[in-house]
């Protein structure tokens, strides 16, 4: 490896080492459902986000919480002397995607049939500390 790229990676790997990912792939609940949970808690701080998942009432907030949770563990791994709570950590991206789409089949009045499109979706974390 030459100079020029073994210091690019260096950077680049000091700059990762303030975010962590955490994804939730193929979650058996509507884009629009999710997405709407989601806007709740961008940009905000961690902590604040997970008390407004805990005590909200859609179904989502339960498993985008629990992505939280996880994202939180992955920052913990990577800088292990440091804590969540001093490093001031924010939601500082999170994106929903539509996935795959189960198509079932719905009887109808006169012989017809309706199509359902059963939609779940990727939900993408990112957390980062913020820099003072």
């Amino acid at each position: 490896m030459g100079a020029r790229k073994r210091l690019k990676a260096e950077a680049r790997k000091e700059a990762m080492k303030n975010i962590a990912i955490a994804k939730l792939n193929n979650c058996p609940t509507s884009p629009r459902k999710m997405r709407l949970v989601a806007d709740t808690v961008r940009g905000k701080d961690v902590f604040e986000a997970l008390n407004i998942l805990r005590f909200s009432a859609q179904d989502a907030s339960g498993r985008i919480e629990k992505l939280l949770r996880s994202a939180i563990a992955n920052w913990e791994a990577k800088n292990s002397g440091a804590s969540p709570e001093d490093s001031k950590l924010t939601v500082s991206e999170i994106f929903v995607d539509s996935a795959r789409m189960l198509k079932r089949i719905q009887p109808a009045p006169q012989g017809r049939a309706h199509r359902i499109r059963k939609r779940s979706n990727h939900v993408t974390i990112i957390v980062d500390s913020a820099k003072n």
